[in-house]
């Protein structure tokens, strides 16, 4: 069986404390920390760009389903916070997703755009254990 890649990136960092270029693909961003934790704020910091990936995962994930209902739902809005596990009553590390619509929503669309949003996959990968290989090249 053939490895199938997903997803990848690129992460090099020349001697700031924290500002790193991301290269993935064509694109490059920038991850930093606040200047609370002594970065510069030049760009998200490791944590945003998990919920980023979450929140724009949700979205488009939402999107593709209400564009082929057809149903009335103009704008889609998903707000992600992570919350550390030392910080929960269960311990998990815990991402909040608030979902905000404008349209028409009925309580059955409702219903279903819950369960859709879950099954994003992004929200699928975070919700299962998942292994980090490191090696030195």
């Amino acid at each position: 069986m053939q490895t199938k890649i997903v997803a990848a990136a690129e992460a090099e960092n020349n001697g700031a404390l924290y500002e790193t270029k991301l290269t993935v693909n064509q694109h490059v961003l920038i991850a930093d920390e606040l200047p609370a934790s002594n970065g510069k704020d030049l760009g998200p910091s490791p944590g945003d760009f998990i919920c980023m990936s979450l929140a724009s995962c949700t979205v488009i994930t939402l999107r593709m389903y209400i564009n082929r209902k057809q149903w009335n739902i103009e704008n889609i809005k998903a707000k992600v916070t992570l919350i550390k596990g030392d910080q929960t009553a269960s311990g998990n590390n815990t991402f909040y997703c608030e979902l905000i619509f404008t349209g028409e929503i009925d309580p059955e669309q409702h219903k279903r755009l819950l369960e859709i949003a879950k099954a994003c996959p992004i929200h699928r990968l975070l919700g299962k254990p998942s292994d980090v290989v490191t090696v030195i090249a």
